[in-house]
């Protein structure tokens, strides 16, 4: 039985806070999107800045992080609009909420920290819980199920690719031998018997963390659906509108880059490559040509926005 978990400051520190409303270009009367809203931080730092006559609308798949939320602003509860969803949903909940187009839309990618900090989630290799590590309880796949049912080659193929990990077959291939005599059923368990496998190495992070960085997102579908829903926040943003992302690892960042770029350029016919003909013309610019990194002050006040990358696109 794990024990449940209160987070005891209830509050979200925002990253780049300044970085965030300068990119964002925000006025009074602005229609906005906090694609992740987490416990509120950012969201009311926005509230501020768009005003009364200004409205959020706000997505956050957690039950418990959007009941947090919804106190940390209720002094602004008739500007805000909630979604218990995943930002995958933005476009379908914007047209439900009879919202053509906002001005700006904003992700914050970061694993928020009543998901690190409470063991029960199954998130962190540092405090013993289940193999979990869902977002939304709703959901039914679990990194148990991943860990103890997956085929060796699926599990080679998301350490691989999830968590860029260099031991992904032999780690897939001893956590195959060892579950047929004893599935693995806690986080401990797993971090402790990759540790083990990989006791000869010289690794500055904990040998764990790559393979739980795949796992999470494995369970989570997090890049197929944040690639989706970067495209979705472009079509969603009125023309001079904003879309910033910050993220906090590799992959992330590279897909942030990637859809922005792509979207930045006309996108010519690969049929015809000698007429140049245009199939969908360029529908942003980037505004950073290199990636909004925190200050040394504020990774010393903040030390989880060591790693944060922020890119910014502008709707044409």
């Amino acid at each position: 039985m794990y024990t449940s978990f209160e987070h005891k400051n209830k509050v979200h520190i925002p990253v780049l806070k300044e970085e965030v409303l300068d990119a964002m270009n925000l006025k009074a009367g602005d229609k906005v999107v906090d694609a992740t809203l987490g416990l509120g931080g950012h969201a009311k730092e926005i509230l501020k800045a768009i005003g009364k006559s200004g409205h959020l609308y706000a997505f956050e798949q957690d039950e418990r992080n959007l009941k947090v939320a919804k106190e940390n602003l209720k002094d602004f509860t008739d500007q805000v609009t909630y979604f218990h969803y995943n930002f995958a949903s933005l476009k379908t909940c914007l047209s439900d909420a009879n919202q053509p187009c906002v001005n700006a839309v904003f992700f914050d990618l970061g694993l928020s920290s009543p998901h690190v900090d409470d063991p029960a989630r199954g998130f962190s290799f540092r405090s013993v819980g289940p193999l979990d590590m869902r977002f939304d309880q709703r959901r039914k796949l679990t990194a148990s199920e991943i860990v103890n049912k997956w085929s060796e080659d699926k599990l080679v193929q998301i350490f691989s690719k999830y968590g860029e990990e260099r031991m992904s077959k032999t780690v897939a291939r001893e956590i195959v031998s060892r579950r047929k005599d004893k599935p693995f059923e806690t986080t401990v368990d797993l971090a402790d018997f990759i540790k083990y496998i990989k006791r000869n190495l010289h690794e500055k992070k904990d040998p764990a963390t790559q393979i739980f960085q795949a796992l999470r997102i494995a369970v989570n579908n997090e890049m197929v659906v944040l690639a989706d829903a970067l495209v979705q926040a472009i079509d969603a943003v009125c023309a001079g509108g904003r879309v910033v992302a910050i993220s906090y690892h590799s992959l992330e960042d590279r897909i942030v880059k990637n859809v922005f770029r792509d979207l930045s350029r006309d996108l010519e016919d690969p049929n015809e490559p000698f007429i140049h003909k245009v199939i969908r013309e360029k529908q942003v610019s980037v505004l950073t040509k290199k990636p909004i990194e925190p200050s040394a002050k504020e990774v010393s006040e903040n030390p989880r926005a060591r790693s944060a990358k922020m890119r910014v696109v502008e709707k044409e």
